[in-house]
């Protein structure tokens, strides 16, 4: 049992290591292309993850203004020249996985321990297009993160439109990403939405979101989305979230 419990302070220290994400990502000379390589995920040190798959990427369930919208910003990205240097741009493709715990050093472990099938609510329907496709940006000298997200047949609420909850959802996944690059991990406290204009089953919208203040352990950040051209607003939405330590989270203290 010593020995057990040994394993997992020593797992939790090592993911402890997640707070770090902030400082990285708030260096302007940090601004390249993630690679498909899970080690470059948010600043992360490069032993907190192997190699699981990026459903961040495209896939063949994407539509056009899904694609366009990709392109637009991942085009703004850095990227590695043909001769290995990385050339800067301000945006970052943030790739998103899973579990970030089955990854993580000494995570097998903690996985076998806090629900070994366990997966993000977002990722864990395979089927492509179904649920959740989408894809997060951010851009360290602006402070903000944006979001392209196309609404699969599963999240379906009113007939033909998509559920709020699981509107509310990817608003959270965004904003929650965003004040966690700002002030390391966190809990939602607080998420209240205005829903202006329903989202048709199949579309894909834009999120764009914004750290308005931060108070201590507390980020208050905002949130718009709109069509993919921008001419329709579909929720606005405001939120606050507040710091914790992981070890926290997983040993519910």
């Amino acid at each position: 049992m010593a020995r057990s419990l040994g394993r997992m302070c020593k797992a939790l220290q090592r993911l402890g290591s997640v707070s770090s994400m902030q400082s990285q990502l708030g260096r302007p000379s940090s601004c390249v292309s993630f690679r498909t390589d899970s080690r470059d995920m948010l600043g992360l040190p490069s032993a907190f993850f192997s190699k699981p798959r990026d459903f961040s990427l495209p896939n063949s369930s994407w539509g056009p203004e899904m694609m366009r919208l990709y392109e637009q910003y991942n085009s703004q990205c850095g990227e590695e020249t043909e001769g290995g240097e990385n050339r800067e741009g301000p945006w970052k493709r943030l790739p998103s996985y899973n579990r970030f715990l089955k990854y993580a050093t000494g995570g097998v472990y903690l996985s076998r321990m806090i629900h070994k099938k366990a997966r993000l609510f977002t990722r864990n329907n395979r089927d492509q297009g179904a649920t959740f496709e989408y894809v997060l940006f951010f851009n360290s000298e602006e402070d903000k993160c944006v979001g392209v997200f196309q609404a699969g047949h599963l999240l379906e609420g009113p007939p033909g439109h998509v559920h709020g909850g699981a509107i509310a959802t990817m608003i959270d996944t965004v904003i929650g990403t965003h004040a966690t690059i700002a002030c390391g991990p966190v809990l939602t406290a607080n998420l209240n939405i205005n829903y202006r204009r329903p989202i048709p089953l199949g579309n894909t919208v834009l999120l764009e979101s914004s750290v308005d203040k931060k108070e201590g352990k507390k980020v208050f950040v905002t949130c718009k989305m709109t069509s993919s051209d921008g001419s329709k607003l579909h929720t606005d939405s405001t939120a606050l979230f507040v710091s914790i330590k992981v070890s926290q989270l997983l040993l519910g203290s």
